[in-house]
């Protein structure tokens, strides 16, 4: 497994965006968030997505020169055409929206239409933090899950972000997918030639499988918690939520609707609305007590919290974020993994725009 630094992945992604057609803003922009998931760790939503965007803008799924603008708003609230952009131009877009509604308003709620995937939830979410604002930030996407007790693939991964600012502690950083896994993180079992957990997920028939395939061979992935013993119905909510707040209450498609993300899927032929969907919004701290106050309280929450007695003395607690904060220390010194099958990815983008990677 070859190590790249930061610079260098950044810098052939801003190359590879420009080739497409995006202004060097948006270039860099789109990977800014790209590089963001591969510096915390989440390999599934970096680089290693990079092919899949060209190959959604070679099928002119995606547009790079769009005119993202807000077509609804309220003080606090708006509604965003993105207007076929890639997802990692457009959440930004609409964060920074959000931002400046809970300035003036005290919190700012975007909904987001006519968009493509996103990236990582947690990096659009974070941008709230220098402001002294709790942001929050969700997505639908490409309907590969299972309803509780269903066979049919009728919602995405749907994450959940949320990242609320601390005074001296780091920042508290949840995101998660409302799944038992991402499905970027089947693809990675995938590359490695390994299974599945079991729980993750289920055959054509429903059946549980580890089959690392499964998806790709109509079964579909598992609600959070993998079955109704272990709490699937809350993650179907959850997933639910997501999907009526991303896309149903924007216009974008939603359910099995969804545009997918992943090659083995065709977009269906009777949308019932405009692209892919996100919900994002940033709360304003002192709008509900001084920001001071409230940030050394997160302290004292955090400190008691990953001071609690572990159960296994070699394993401390953990504040959600801590793991994803470690790693991008780690690479931004040491540099970024790859996998073969990533680096061979990327080096067929550089043959196809003709741009170095080494």
């Amino acid at each position: 497994m070859a190590t790249y630094s930061h610079e260098v992945l950044h810098n052939f992604a801003q190359s590879v965006f420009k080739k497409i057609g995006c202004s060097p803003e948006d270039a860099k922009i789109a990977s800014d968030t790209l590089l963001s998931a591969d510096l915390r760790g989440v390999d599934s939503h970096g680089v290693a997505r990079l092919s899949g965007y060209i190959r959604l803008w070679e099928k002119g799924r995606i547009n790079p020169t769009p005119a993202i603008k807000i077509v609804h708003e309220t003080p606090s609230t708006a509604v965003v055409d993105g207007d076929a952009g890639l997802g990692l131009v457009v959440a930004p877009y609409a964060m920074q929206v959000a931002i400046e509604k809970a300035k003036i308003a005290g919190t700012g709620w975007v909904a987001v239409k006519n968009s493509n995937h996103y990236g990582i939830a947690g990096y659009h979410a974070m941008k709230a933090l220098s402001h002294d604002m709790i942001g929050m930030s969700m997505t639908n996407a490409s309907p590969l899950v299972s309803p509780t007790f269903s066979k049919e693939r009728l919602l995405g991964t749907n994450p959940i972000a949320v990242a609320i600012p601390a005074d001296e502690e780091p920042a508290f950083v949840g995101d998660f997918a409302t799944t038992t896994a991402a499905n970027g993180k089947l693809e990675i079992l995938q590359r490695k030639g390994e299974e599945a957990p079991e729980g993750w997920v289920q055959d054509k028939e429903g059946e549980v499988t580890t089959d690392a395939f499964g998806v790709k061979k109509g079964g579909a992935l598992r609600p959070l918690g993998g079955d109704k013993s272990h709490g699937s119905h809350k993650g179907y909510i959850l997933g639910s939520i997501v999907d009526i707040f991303s896309a149903v209450l924007s216009g974008a498609n939603y359910g099995p609707w969804a545009p997918p993300f992943v090659s083995f899927m065709d977009p269906v032929s009777d949308p019932v609305g405009e692209g892919l969907g996100h919900f994002l919004g940033a709360m304003r701290v002192d709008a509900f007590r001084p920001a001071d106050e409230f940030k050394s309280n997160m302290d004292k929450w955090i400190r008691r919290f990953k001071n609690s007695e572990p159960i296994d003395p070699e394993q401390k607690v953990l504040i959600p974020g801590d793991p994803e904060r470690e790693m991008e220390s780690i690479r931004m010194k040491d540099g970024i993994p790859l996998l073969g099958a990533v680096e061979k990815d990327l080096s067929e983008l550089s043959e196809k725009f003709d741009i170095p990677f080494n």
